[in-house]
């Protein structure tokens, strides 16, 4: 496993552990099964954990799985819960609509209480929009944590694919990490927010590494997704099924001589750049943290594949538009 240090100066480990799939949207599982996943994965290497407030009994579970644990203590990631439902991602709204006066730090004590700690590593803004500016009463209230010890680190979580749209506040100094999406479909984060971040030494967490799972070539024309599984809109209300399926089969040309497998290959991509300071995956399955942790420990890819897969093999879709906005 390797690692790399946070903008903190903390070492974490360059894959980490994402805990959405403990909220049941990619299907239900029992709640020991998924303490035993977030165990393994720890004993495995993994140091880096990210859930959020808004992903139902996400925290609970972290919580629980945590006070079993009885290894080093991991970097905790957790996200403010943004008021105003869907339509507070899917297009700019006031700061004051997502986050009204209080809320940052009534988010925060309840995210403490649900995962029995007594400080979170990193709080994530759930959302940002430009628009805010780098000031306001929601960081005078991150601040406000981070003096009172309930929080170490503060950073913000991008919305959708718009990578771009944080460069103000991550030139102001004020925060210490970004997390936005980054894989073979979606590089664009790679070529103006990363190296910007480097620059100004914030971390960057990548996410959506599998794009929901789709690079891992799982999907088929007879795939069928359970009620609250939110892929059946991801998958068929962005682009044609069949044209996603197509887009992963080209990928296969460079399995195995560059990857065992396409999830390994997906990894492996968000890993080259070393400005990523760790590239979350749901785990949440024992064998998924398995097969992720097994594809991170794979010679890294050439120069030449990477290049390769970053300027051709690019599939650039907004989820978004079809969950905040509806089927056309």
């Amino acid at each position: 496993m390797d690692y790399a240090n946070f903008a903190g100066g903390r070492t974490i480990s360059r894959l980490g552990f994402g805990a959405m799939g403990f909220a049941g949207w990619f299907g239900e599982q029992p709640e020991r099964a998924s303490i035993n996943a977030l165990v393994l994965a720890l004993e495995r290497g993994i140091t880096f954990i990210d859930t959020a407030r808004a992903y139902g009994a996400s925290e609970r579970i972290v919580g629980l799985a945590l006070r079993e644990w009885t290894g080093a203590k991991p970097f905790l990631a957790t996200k403010i819960e943004a008021l105003g439902g869907i339509e507070q991602w899917g297009t700019p709204v006031p700061a004051e609509a997502a986050f009204p006066p209080r809320q940052v730090i009534a988010s925060c004590e309840a995210s403490l209480r649900a995962l029995g700690v007594e400080q979170i590593d990193l709080m994530q803004l759930h959302t940002y929009w430009p628009t805010w500016g780098v000031t306001g009463h929601w960081m005078e209230e991150l601040q406000r944590l981070k003096d009172q010890g309930k929080i170490a680190h503060i950073g913000i979580s991008v919305p959708d694919h718009r990578s771009d749209m944080v460069l103000p506040i991550v030139t102001s100094g004020l925060i210490d990490s970004v997390q936005t999406i980054v894989n073979i479909f979606d590089p664009t984060a790679l070529e103006v927010l990363v190296p910007i971040c480097a620059a100004h030494r914030v971390a960057v967490i990548a996410r959506c590494i599998l794009d929901e799972g789709g690079l891992t070539g799982f999907l088929t024309a007879d795939t069928t997704f359970g009620e609250g599984d939110f892929r059946r809109d991801y998958f068929d209300g962005t682009v044609p099924r069949q044209a996603y399926i197509d887009k992963v089969e080209a990928l296969k040309r460079f399995v195995p001589a560059h990857a065992s497998s396409l999830a390994a290959l997906a990894i492996k991509f968000v890993l080259k750049d070393p400005a990523i300071t760790t590239a979350i995956s749901s785990m949440h399955v024992p064998a998924f943290a398995e097969a992720n942790i097994a594809a991170a420990d794979e010679a890294p890819l050439d120069d030449a594949t990477f290049q390769r897969l970053m300027t051709t093999h690019r599939f650039i879709k907004n989820f978004n538009n079809v969950k905040h906005f509806g089927m056309p």
